[in-house]
């Protein structure tokens, strides 16, 4: 739904200045681009000591200054107002308390029916706990359930889900369909535009 990657490497960079450590390299930036807040101090800062101090800063600072680097995807808005109200729309992230931030000041929030986040599950993806969720809130079949995702981490997560995979622009993921681009989701469920 939004390219967040320079956002992760503007928010992850300023914890790690602060603590005194290099950026982050491409490899880390990948990672974290992909895991829970928690998950990525672990894997960033090996130190326990200075990752406590990472904690201390990051809950001080927050995430809400970096949400102006992140991009909405093109067709994001057309493809949720074609799927509603015939589909169900709903957001499984490993992101914890910013999500509903980003889809208000995005004006989007009331284009989704439901949304779990990492704060709402206690295994983050690759567990299937956030899609199960949506499983169960929507009384449907894992089967009925279309996931739209763009990592590794997503792939995991579909897949012991049991539910449809729909890599987004990334061609190495194992899917059930691999689109370029969001509008490509009408013509998977047979609507036409």
């Amino acid at each position: 739904m939004f390219d967040s990657q320079e956002a992760n490497r503007a928010y992850y960079n300023r914890v790690l200045d602060h603590c005194q450590l290099p950026a982050m390299t491409s490899e880390q930036l990948a990672y974290v681009h992909m895991h829970t807040v928690d998950e990525s101090l672990a894997y960033l800062i090996r130190d326990e000591a200075i990752r406590q101090t990472a904690h201390a800063y990051r809950r001080q600072l927050g995430y809400l200054p970096f949400l102006k680097f992140m991009r909405m995807e093109p067709g994001l808005v057309p493809l949720l107002e074609t799927l509603r109200p015939q589909f169900k729309t709903a957001v499984a992230t490993n992101r914890t308390d910013t999500m509903a931030h980003v889809l208000a000041i995005n004006h989007i929030d009331h284009l989704f029916d439901l949304v779990v986040c990492a704060l709402d599950v206690e295994f983050p993806k690759p567990h299937p706990e956030a899609l199960l969720k949506v499983v169960d809130h929507f009384s449907v079949s894992p089967d009925e359930l279309v996931y739209v995702g763009d990592s590794a981490v997503d792939e995991m997560a579909a897949k012991a889900a049991g539910v449809t995979f729909v890599a987004y622009r990334n061609p190495e993921l194992a899917a059930d369909f691999h689109i370029r681009k969001l509008a490509e989701v009408t013509g998977l469920l047979g609507l036409s535009v």
